[in-house]
């Protein structure tokens, strides 16, 4: 019997349920993961959406900031969506005073590159990585990636050549959410990432 992949959704805010439920209609044993020990039980990590910030703190005050940025360096695969992405994100272009990320990505992310909330777009992006066809991608107020090193693997950019995925050994980051679209590719990328270390 094959068994399913354990993987934890950060739980500290952000949209944690709609994850959950993306990784458990793919056969995902998910856990909401708030503190070390749960951290610890799991294989796999998504960093939702939700305030950059907030989440930050929020890591710092439930003591997991560390045991989070030792699992990656340990070689974790984790997956951030939106303020998940900023999360990983070595640099911040624009973060608030005291800002921190769990860092891992050879990237620099700007927070709310396209504006505010009234300024959230769809568009169907090109990702090579996953194949046809286009994934239909939700923007809400979401950062960009400025600029990227070279061990990083540019998944899709907009028609002007910004980027809003990549991928760098096992770090997976969107600057959109596929899990409000409908859209799961991106989902079993991650498991597969999972599959691939528990391995």
């Amino acid at each position: 019997m094959v068994t399913a992949p354990r993987v934890g959704v950060l739980a500290l805010q952000g949209d944690v349920r709609e994850h959950a439920r993306v990784l458990a209609d793919l056969g995902a044993d998910v856990v909401a993961v708030r503190r070390p020990d749960e951290l610890a039980s799991v294989d796999g990590l998504v960093i939702p959406g939700g305030e950059s910030s907030v989440i930050d703190k929020l890591s710092r005050t439930f003591g997991m900031r560390h045991p989070v940025r030792e699992a990656i360096s340990d070689g974790m695969p984790v997956y951030g969506t939106c303020a998940g992405l900023i999360l990983l994100a070595d640099r911040i272009a624009d973060g608030i005073v005291g800002q921190q990320t769990f860092g891992g990505l050879d990237v620099t992310v700007q927070r709310n590159a396209f504006g505010s909330q009234v300024d959230s777009f769809e568009v169907d992006l090109d990702v090579p990585a996953l194949g046809a066809p286009h994934v239909h991608a939700v923007f809400i107020r979401a950062p960009l990636v400025l600029d990227a090193g070279d061990a990083v693997e540019r998944l899709a950019t907009l028609d002007d050549g910004r980027v809003v995925a990549v991928r760098q050994g096992a770090l997976l980051g969107t600057s959109f959410h596929p899990e409000v679209s409908g859209e799961d590719r991106f989902h079993r990328l991650f498991l597969d990432m999972v599959r691939e270390r528990v391995r």
